[in-house]
Order: structure tokens, then C-alpha cells, then sequence
């Protein structure tokens, strides 16, 4: 398989993706922490959120933890993972919609929103720098883009601990609980082909993105899996732009 057929892959994997993702240790825990780090103001009251890239719902989730009273938009171009998410309870302000991230139809996801979160999505775009600019002109001015993925080419520990654990542990639990390893060789192989930190930091800025800062996650995915963040052009409305910027929001260091 190859990034052309991925959505094709998770319908077939739908149903046990939730169980297999459920035995990785911080796998919820890391995706609330690049929503937290998206410094959402107000528990996201009167705030529009998209979550690009939803699967079963489980950015979703994170998303809602951290702004509860926040309009969540959740798109994803698998139709089984979406039907998987919609079986989970959901409040009134949750929506999930079939969609292509990298076409995303404007009568479907008129914009602005107030912040975008994309989990483990990027590495599987064909065009990441149309992609790109595209979220960037679906922000209102001043508003956070999270990509939460992975990134190990900078890094040849990571690169050896991402292939060790792949063909240790995920690409056998992968076989044995769905009876093919073909989505889960696909990761190990994609992770591994995809952009480092700084020629991903590189890239959001030079498609717009400004403040673009990141940071890797705790527990054995350390300088494995990041939150890469950035902020569209421009001040919010009402903002004071001399304010310290939150501290886990966008104020952080590689």
C-alpha cells in the first residue's frame, strides 16, 4: 500500500483500530497534550475547531477535553473509521463529516475556525505544502495550527528505535489482531520517509505559518513524536499583541 490507497486501508481496519492504538502507552495522553499546547482560551467558549485527520474520534476527544464548549468540526476520508467514531457518544457540538484533507470542499468546511488540530495526518498528504496553505486560509488571523506526527529523520536513535519497536511489537500485534501487517508496514515505512523537525518547521514557514515552534512528546516516543505548531498571520481580534504568548500554548523549545 502507499499513501494513494491509506484511507482503503483503515475502512478494512476500522474495527480494531481503536483496540490496537488503546495498547500503546501515551497514545491518548500525547494528543491531548498537542490539543493543551494549542493554548485555547476559555475552555473554547464561542470558539470553531477542526480536527483534520479524526479516524475514530480519539483527536476528537482530546480536542474536547481541553475545550469542552468549543464547535468541533472531526473530518476523515475513511468512511469506517468515521462510522466508528460516530457509534461513541458524542455532545451536541461535536459533528463528523466525510472528507479528503487535501480537497476539502468549502460548502462542507467554510472557515475561519479558531484552530486546527492534525494528528498524524500530514505525513500521508501527496501535496503537504498545498495542504499547508490551504489550513493556513481556513484560520482566522492569529489562530494555532497543531500537526501532531511523527518525525525521526533527523535523529538516527529514533529511526532505530521507531523500526525496532514496529517490527517488535506494532506490526506483529498489527497481524495478529487484524490478520494482515500491510497498514502497519506502511507506517513504519512512512514515518521513516517522512520530513525531519526542521524541514517540517521549514516548510510551515514557508508556506505562511508564523511563531512555528515544536515539541516532542515523554515516554519511549521522546524526539519521535512532536507537536508542531504555528499561528496564521496576523493578531486576534481583541487580542493584546504584546502578551506573553502561554506557556503551554506556543512558548516552547525544541
Amino acid at each position: 500500500m502507499d499513501a494513494g490507497n491509506v484511507s482503503r486501508s483503515f475502512d478494512v481496519h476500522a474495527r480494531t483500530y481503536d483496540k490496537l492504538v488503546g495498547a500503546n502507552p501515551g497514545y491518548h495522553e500525547h494528543l491531548r497534550l498537542s490539543a493543551k499546547r494549542m493554548g485555547l482560551p476559555g475552555g473554547g467558549a464561542g470558539l470553531r475547531l477542526l480536527d483534520l485527520g479524526c479516524g475514530t474520534g480519539a483527536s476528537t476527544a482530546a480536542l474536547l477535553e481541553v475545550a469542552p464548549q468549543a464547535e468541533i468540526t472531526a473530518v476523515d476520508a475513511s468512511v469506517e473509521m468515521l462510522a466508528q467514531a460516530r457509534r461513541k457518544t458524542w455532545p451536541s457540538t461535536v459533528r463528523f463529516v466525510h472528507g479528503n484533507a487535501e480537497e476539502l470542499d468549502p460548502a462542507k468546511f467554510a472557515g475561519p475556525y479558531d484552530g486546527i488540530l492534525a494528528a498524524y495526518l500530514l505525513r500521508n498528504l501527496t501535496d503537504r505544502n498545498a495542504a499547508l496553505r490551504r489550513y493556513r486560509g481556513m484560520l482566522k488571523p492569529g489562530a494555532p495550527l497543531a500537526v501532531h506526527e511523527y518525525s525521526v529523520a533527523d535523529s538516527p536513535r529514533s529511526r532505530a528505535v521507531w523500526t525496532a519497536v514496529c517490527w517488535s511489537v506494532i506490526i506483529p500485534m498489527g497481524r495478529i489482531r487484524t490478520g494482515s501487517a500491510d497498514l502497519y508496514r506502511y507506517l513504519w515505512r512512512s514515518v521513516l520517509d517522512f520530513d525531519g523537525v526542521d524541514a517540517f518547521t521549514g516548510r510551515m514557514t514557508a508556506v505562511g505559518f508564523e511563531d512555528v515552534r515544536v515539541q516532542t512528546m515523554p515516554g519511549w516516543q521522546q524526539h519521535i513524536v512532536h507537536t508542531f505548531l504555528g499561528r496564521s498571520p496576523g493578531v486576534p481580534l481583541g487580542a493584546d499583541p504584546d502578551a506573553p504568548t502561554p506557556p503551554e500554548g506556543l512558548d516552547l523549545t525544541k
